[in-house]
């Protein structure tokens, strides 16, 4: 066999015995009469001894390996004089008898150590490289277990993991498809699952009233650090529950993996409606690991004189506490932060409640001591304390200054990425606006159900924008880890929300005609709920990006800089599938 035990179990117990090791060279130090090498596998770092005086033939050839070439060795182990206590393997180490150079290595682009010298291309470009590095490893492993927990946990619960197809009917509802022509349908295509949605759904119709699967989805739209053209899904659905069972179900999950992962016992997670939330946070999935709630000040700053005030629709603020000591510069910063297109506020309003209680702000000339300290009451605030307020259109001023908040939130150390806030976000609206195409589209997906008492409004194209779904998102730390509902289930209800959509029954039938088939076969009540892993275990580990937590990841356009895809096809392949490509027109 190749080794008898990896780099990372040996230690004192194991003095005296003779062991086979394999592994990479991390690093030689040649000390004269001495060489050390550190011999790194999956697992940990144990090092290796060369004695000039004992073996000076095996010292030299120790002496002339470069980093990352693979050994095997073969030696007794023995006590360390300079022991190591940062690794588990440091009271010991292994007096080499035989060396066997496995496969020579050129000298990596970067150092392979936890503080890499490679930049973010460099890295994934030599991504298997990067692979070695202990901290990817340990997001990996990290991946690996939560993964198994997931599993355990729904499997214990009557859960039954199925698999979907890969290959399936493209429909024009969400992001955009990936496709994939089909030579032996020449002219047609297939698309990769952006979920597997209608096939859990018809899951539901066969009987199997729990199904799971962890599964590869596909999504071709922009990518920023928590998306990526491919991702994992821990995809849910059940039969004969309501939302309540949904709930409790899937916050026993999180709650298990916070228990077996983190160490950390949550009571009941908080819940806020969307209209809430978007009213107290400008956000649908807040980040409520700290305060600074919005605040309405219509009441206390119009007909002062402040012609942005008066003729705004909402004026709204914010309170940082202890912030009144603000220097120019910060607060300047802070107006520049709001007028980021990102952002795109055309400015800020800030008010400074001193230490001595008076007041320092950018509207003094409208506003006297009387009238801000109105607004300080109105926003709870103290003296120390600084106030930071934004106006114009409701909704739009509401998500500018949640970006606002956010950014005081980092600045003041208040998002604190091992301190976790989990909350759920319930009945959204069914249905959102789009100017641009002068129509409404399913805020989720054309199978999400609205809250029973809101049914009737369908009949009603008026107050569309007024139904609420029975949906539901779970939460944390700013981020949406998860989100579901409850299905529409009779086809009556479902022909109904497709004409809401503005299908025709004939573009219906031809897009989702063997579900709705399927409904009039008996189809239970059924929801369901998924997880996006892989955003699931960055928040897990404190991390900003998911790409770490996936294996081979995508950059930001999309490419995998490591196999150079995507990348074009052979005139002959294009044939085949009678495609023709003009990249001139």
């Amino acid at each position: 066999m190749y080794r008898t035990h990896t780099c990372g179990e040996l230690n004192a117990t194991n003095i005296g015995q003779t062991v086979t090791l394999a592994g990479w060279l991390q690093r030689s130090r040649d000390l004269g009469g001495m060489t050390f090498i550190d011999l790194r596998d999956r697992y940990g770092i144990t090092q290796l001894a060369f004695n000039m005086e004992t073996n000076a033939d095996l010292c030299e050839k120790a002496r002339r390996l470069g980093r990352e070439y693979v050994l095997q060795v073969t030696g007794t182990v023995i006590e360390r004089a300079s022991k190591n206590s940062k690794i588990p393997t440091g009271e010991i180490e292994i007096e080499v008898s035989d060396l066997n150079v496995l496969n020579a290595a050129k000298t990596p682009p970067f150092t392979i150590e936890d503080q890499s010298d490679g930049g973010d291309d460099l890295r994934m470009r030599y991504r298997y490289l990067d692979l070695r590095r202990n901290p990817v490893r340990r997001n990996l492993e990290m991946r690996h277990r939560m993964a198994m927990l997931v599993r355990n946990y729904l499997s214990d619960r009557n859960f039954l993991e199925i698999e979907t197809p890969m290959l399936i009917k493209s429909t024009p509802e969400g992001a955009r498809d990936f496709v994939v022509p089909s030579r032996m349908n020449p002219g047609e295509f297939y698309a990769l699952p952006q979920s597997p949605q209608q096939y859990k759904q018809l899951l539901m119709v066969s009987g199997f009233d729990r199904y799971f699967q962890i599964v590869r989805c596909f999504r071709d739209e922009d990518l920023r650090a928590d998306r990526q053209p491919e991702f994992t899904q821990i995809d849910c659905e059940m039969s004969f529950v309501h939302q309540e069972d949904v709930l409790d179900m899937f916050e026993g999950l999180a709650k298990h993996l916070f228990r077996e992962m983190k160490g950390i016992e949550f009571d009941k997670f908080p819940r806020i409606t969307w209209h809430d939330a978007m009213r107290r946070f400008g956000s649908d999935k807040p980040d409520i690991r700290f305060g600074m709630e919005f605040v309405e000040l219509n009441d206390v700053t119009k007909g002062h004189g402040f012609g942005l005030f008066d003729g705004a629709e909402l004026v709204v603020g914010i309170c940082a506490q202890g912030c009144a000591d603000y220097t120019r510069k910060q607060l300047d910063a802070l107006t520049d932060f709001v007028k980021r297109p990102q952002v795109g506020a055309g400015g800020m309003v800030y008010i400074k409640y001193n230490a001595d209680g008076s007041f320092k702000s950018s509207v003094d000339k409208f506003y006297d001591a009387t009238a801000l300290k109105a607004i300080a009451d109105k926003m709870g605030a103290h003296p120390g304390d600084l106030m930071l307020i934004l106006c114009g259109p409701a909704m739009k001023t509401r998500v500018q200054l949640c970006a606002l908040r956010l950014e005081m939130g980092q600045q003041l150390g208040l998002r604190d990425p091992q301190k976790f806030a989990p909350l759920w976000v319930i009945d959204f609206p069914l249905l959102e606006w789009d100017d641009e195409t002068q129509r409404f589209y399913a805020m989720h997906h054309p199978f999400t159900a609205p809250k029973p008492e809101d049914e009737a409004l369908l009949d009603d194209p008026s107050r569309w924008g007024d139904i609420r779904a029975n949906a539901y998102d779970i939460v944390m730390n700013g981020c949406e880890v998860g989100g579901g509902s409850i299905r529409i289930h009779d086809r009556t209800l479902q022909n109904k929300m497709f004409h809401t959509l503005g299908f025709t029954d004939e573009s219906a039938a031809a897009q989702f005609g063997f579900l709705m088939d399927a409904f009039t076969y008996g189809a239970p009540p059924h929801a369901g709920l998924a997880f996006g892993f892989d955003r699931l275990c960055s928040i897990f580990a404190g991390a900003d990006s998911i790409r770490d937590f996936i294996a081979f990841p995508k950059n930001n356009s999309g490419r995998d800089v490591m196999s150079g895809s995507p990348s074009p096809i052979a005139q002959d392949q294009l044939d085949e599938l009678q495609i023709k490509v003009d990249l001139k027109g």
